[in-house]
């Protein structure tokens, strides 16, 4: 049986991760990205909600009188 010939496989290995690389690099070159982004002030309003203005209360089973 033949033995498998692996001196060309670090050539080939080394070749395609290269190649790989400067092809995702192309692709991340493509984008544009903002120079400095700024923040932009986020106003809070509150929103009334109905249960606010009510009074109400969580009765549990327990702290009810027994039947």
């Amino acid at each position: 049986m033949p033995q498998l010939d692996t001196s060309t496989w670090l050539i080939t290995i080394l070749s395609m991760m290269i190649s790989l690389f400067s092809l995702i690099q192309l692709k991340f070159h493509k984008y544009t990205y903002p120079t400095n982004p700024t923040p932009t002030d986020l106003k809070t309003t509150k929103q009334p909600t109905p249960w606010e203005s009510k009074w109400t209360k969580i009765y549990s089973p327990l702290s009810l009188p027994p039947q």
